[in-house]
């Protein structure tokens, strides 16, 4: 095993540990969690494993291996950045309608508050 091999485990355990620190304290929810942890995951199949990513860009027909790396780190991002994009829209939406349903209490209180008010006065 090389040197960068034995570096890339230990990152990779150190980082693993992170994330279920993350979880455990409730920093990070699990849906989010599966996404660094697929990714650790793979990460250290590659790192144990010499010929994985000389195998892997034969089977997709691509000639350097290192462009495998990039176009798969770049497409999983896109994915990632669209998940979070609807995630983002749903939570805006919900944002809204919770901002309404609190101006028409709001509303309706008023006018209850300011005869509290004349009572007490």
């Amino acid at each position: 095993m090389t040197r960068i091999q034995i570096i890339t485990i230990i990152i990779n355990l150190l980082f693993l540990i992170y994330i279920f620190k993350l979880i455990v304290k409730g920093r990070l929810r699990e849906e989010y969690a599966i996404v660094w942890l697929i990714c650790t995951a793979a990460m250290l199949v590659f790192a144990f494993w010499d010929g994985g990513l000389d195998v892997m860009s034969r089977l997709f027909g691509v000639h350097v291996p290192a462009n495998l790396v990039f176009t798969g780190f770049i497409f999983i991002i896109l994915i990632y950045l669209l998940h979070l994009s609807v995630v983002n829209s749903k939570l805006q939406r919900h944002v809204t309608k919770i901002t309404q349903e609190l101006a028409i209490i709001k509303e309706k209180l008023e006018p209850r508050a300011e005869e509290i008010n004349d009572f007490t006065e």
